[in-house]
Order: structure tokens, then sequence, then C-alpha cells
């Protein structure tokens, strides 16, 4: 799959900050990928452009999943466009509202301990899940047997199909023991190796003889080498110690130059979060007169052309294209870069003096250059922004406490737009860190759960209309991602539901 180009690139003198997702830093030696040593067509080894959190199944990133992808299963595993198929589920169905799932699975799993995969490994998951993921709280479960059972949501819940493809599944006696964080019990295509592992740095697994799905991996070996440093992670693609990695706007055109293979992607949009907008943290944010203001010192077209080198297109609403809940006919910006327009809302709201808004930053979470930009936009607002470093295992869940309440972030724009406005909108939404209600979203929201297809639809779209005009959010821009792999590799499908990158079943020999 070669190069797709939308447009030639602008000329900046400065770096791009779209640099992918980095949380620690290790740049690892040689060792690995299609060029070293062994049978190297046996190994697969991909560049992570950010290190794991740890170890335990609880705290796994779907960015970069490749290690959770190799170690467990789900019930179901969703395609692109969210359909799903089998996995650890053979036969499922749904009751009429889609507020139960009823499942059989399958008798052939085996964890890497040894025990059999039942329907109480499956409950363990889900409770364990549900501790911190609004999608998974206050479950029931009726068991029939080891391999029947019925899992019942308290409400309706039209993105079963997503939710069934994501919790991955270890088995109940390590979720009730302690060692989470230092042991891999899974089920998946591939076994962790410990002994042949360096946290921070290399991460190798090797196939699992017994996997019920092996011909969809046909790898002996993964590695997963992490490179925090974009230069020195594209070198190591080039010089074969890897066979692909996240590529970016700074270093496209000289993997183009090298030979490389890509895939270009579009699955986030840029963007400010303002989650307190009944103003309970920061009385200013309750206005809605502040929130169109911060829109409004944000230069859109600027930001796709020179800080993201012209791979980007401006960002009017935080939607996917061509996802239901997209507005076609929003082909101009609802809040037009004018400075002093956005100074006389905020006078008018009765904020002219600003206020101080702490905003968490992440190394090389594409906060670089655009987290400055974002500090001297609200600076104009007298707006201070006050940077919170944030690192460690316990990072996202902070990010996520409600501790801030307006997240800066690239976030992903999904195909299925129902799951964009559970995460994104609700008031149990996973970013929508405030969860404050709303009575106009919840009426929307009974629509979607009770009306008709076309009623559905019209009801998103409608929440996309009111979320835009209340300024619940500051989109940015729509940036193109890149994949790059080596030519020795093949990546004929992109299965990724969030468009962000190849998921480990992607990738393939040639």
């Amino acid at each position: 799959m070669r190069f797709t180009r939308r447009r030639a690139a602008a000329a900046v003198a400065v770096p791009a900050f779209v640099a992918a997702l980095a949380l620690t830093a290790c740049a690892p030696g040689g060792g690995g990928g299609s060029a070293t040593g062994g049978d190297a067509g046996d190994t697969l080894t991909l560049g992570m452009t950010a290190d794991l959190p740890g170890l335990s199944v609880g705290i796994q990133p779907s960015y970069q999943g490749w290690f959770a992808d190799a170690a467990w299963d789900t019930l179901l595993i969703c395609d692109e466009f969210g359909k799903p198929s089998a996995q650890v589920a053979e036969e499922w169905e749904y009751n009429d509202d889609k507020s139960a799932a009823t499942v059989k699975l399958r008798e052939d799993i085996t964890f890497s301990d040894g025990s059999d995969l039942t329907t109480e490994d499956v409950q363990a998951a889900y409770e364990f899940a549900g501790e911190n993921n609004a999608r998974f709280a206050d479950l029931t479960f009726d068991i029939v047997d080891d391999y029947n059972m019925t899992i019942t949501w308290p409400q309706p819940t039209p993105t079963l199909d997503l939710i069934l493809c994501e919790a991955q599944i270890s088995s109940a006696e390590y979720y009730a023991g302690d060692e989470q964080d230092t042991t891999v019990v899974g089920s998946g295509p591939y076994v962790y190796e410990p002994s042949k592992s360096t946290q921070g740095s290399t991460y190798t697994l090797t196939k699992n003889p017994d996997y019920f799905d092996s011909d969809t991996y046909p790898y002996e070996t993964l590695e997963l080498k992490v490179f925090t440093d974009p230069t020195a992670g594209l070198n190591a693609l080039k010089t074969g110690q890897i066979d692909g990695i996240l590529g970016s706007a700074a270093t496209i055109e000289e993997a183009e130059k090298s030979g490389l293979e890509a895939v270009t992607l579009r699955g986030t949009t840029t963007r400010l979060l303002i989650t307190d907008h009944n103003g309970e943290t920061i009385p200013a944010l309750g206005d809605v007169r502040v929130r169109q203001a911060m829109n409004m010192v944000f230069d859109r077209d600027s930001i796709a052309t020179d800080l993201y080198r012209g791979y980007a297109d401006p960002a009017y609403q935080i939607f996917r294209p061509g996802s239901s809940a997209y507005l076609e006919d929003l082909t101009e910006d609802p809040y037009p870069y004018d400075v002093e327009a956005a100074q006389a809302l905020m006078a008018e709201a009765g904020f002219a003096d600003g206020f101080t808004l702490q905003i968490p930053f992440f190394e090389g979470q594409n906060h670089d250059l655009l987290f400055p930009y974002v500090t001297e936009q609200l600076a104009q607002l007298n707006i201070t922004v006050e940077q919170v470093n944030l690192t460690g295992p316990d990072a996202i869940t902070e990010l996520l406490s409600g501790t801030y309440p307006v997240p800066l972030w690239q976030l992903g724009n999904y195909g299925e737009s129902l799951q964009d406005i559970k995460d994104y909108v609700l008031p149990d939404g996973i970013w929508n860190v405030s969860h404050q209600p709303d009575a106009t979203i919840d009426g929307l929201w009974q629509t979607i759960l009770t009306g008709s297809e076309e009623e559905r639809i019209a009801a998103q779209q409608q929440i996309n209309q009111y979320v835009i005009d209340q300024a619940w959010f500051v989109p940015m821009a729509y940036p193109d991602g890149f994949y790059l792999y080596s030519p020795d590799i093949s990546v004929p499908t992109m299965s990724d539901f969030s468009a962000l990158h190849p998921l480990l079943r992607d990738f393939q020999k040639n």
C-alpha cells in the first residue's frame, strides 16, 4: 500500500507536533525486525511511540494496543466499521432494546496459565472493567453454565457490539490476586515472555500454539520496541531494526524518499473539551459566551496548514465525516477567528479579566508545539494556562478524574458516531470528565434509544448541532496520521475502528 498524499505540505520552519503518543523514554538498540538474526521472516517487530503504562489488563491502551491484541481475547472482535464477528463468544444475541447480551462461549480456549476460559472469567473481567469504565458499570450476570451466560446493562445500550469487542478477558484467579502489575494471564494469539522483555524498552511474545485462530497471526514471535523520539524510530525502520512504526508530518517525506510503505489515516480530531459547561469548577465556563470566545481565538486554517504542515483539514465539529452525526452542510467555521470579537464576548459575559485554567500535558502526546500555541491564544482572553505534567501509570486515570475540566487531546472520531456521543457528550462519558447532566442531551439520547433509524440519525445530528451552539468543544483540526512499514511485510487491511493504526491482525507476511 503506497503513500496517499492529499496535498503538498506547507512550507514551514517549525517542527510538526504530530509526533506519536509517548509517555516514557527509551530508544532500544538493534535486534528484532526483518533484517536481524535468526529466521527474520518469523518475527514481527513493531515500534511503539509510547511505553505500556504497565502489564495489567486493566490499563492497556487501545492506541498502539498491540500488546493487548496479542495477549488477551475479547468476547467479539469488531472490524473497521464496528461490525462484530466471533472471538471468545461463538454465538451471541441481544434483547429487543439492546440492554442484554446472551452469549455462548467457545469450549476450547485455555489461558496461558493452563486454566480453561469460562463464563466465570468473563464475569470477573467485566466486573473488573466496570471499576473504571462506565460502559461496564452496574452489570448483572445470569450464568447458565461454564459456556452460556446473559449480561444485562442497567439501560438500553445501542453500542453493545462495540462494548463486547472492548474488554480483554483474563482469568477470575488473576483478578482476585495481587500480581496484576507483574503477571500476564491471557488466551490470545501470543504469550508474554518476561525473561526476554525489559519494561520501558522491549516486550517479547511468542506464538500460542493452541490458539483457535492461529492462521490470522502468521509470525512466530512478536517484539514491541519503544521509541519516543520520532527520528530514532524512523531510523530504526530504515535500518531494519523494526518492521513498522507510526509516522508524522515531520517524517513522512523522508520515509517516502527511503522507499518505505505507508498507510494514511484519518481517525482523530484535535480539540479542547470544555466539560465544565455548568461552571461548577470554573464559573466562567458556565457562560456560553466564554466558551464561544475560546473557540474564536483559534485560527483553524493556520493550524491545519502551519502546525500540521498541510497534512490536516480545519475541523468545525468533532465527528468524523461520513458518520451519522456529521453535519455535511457545516462548510464554514461557526466561530470564525476573531480575537477582538472574542474579547468583546468575554467582557459582555463579565470575565474580561479572564481566569486560570490548568491543562494536563503529556510528553509526546502531540502537545509539544500545540500546547504553547493554545497557551498563547487563550492568553489573548486573559485566560492563564497552567501546564500540569502528568506521567506514570496513574496519568490517564488522573487525566480522566475530573480534576482538569478542559483536557487538550487529539481524540479519535469513530466510524460509529454513537460511540463519540457516549464517550464525549453523555454525562457518564469517559472523556466528559466533569460528568455534568444536560436535559437537552438526555432527551435526544432517549430518542436514539427508542426511535426509528431515521429518528436516531436525526437525533445524533441534533446533538452535534447543540454541542456546537453551546461550544462544549474547541475543535481545531482533522490531522492525517501515517503508519510506516517495511516493504518486507504486508498490511493488506486496516481493521481499526478508530482509524489510528493497523491492528495486530492486519500485519501479514509478503
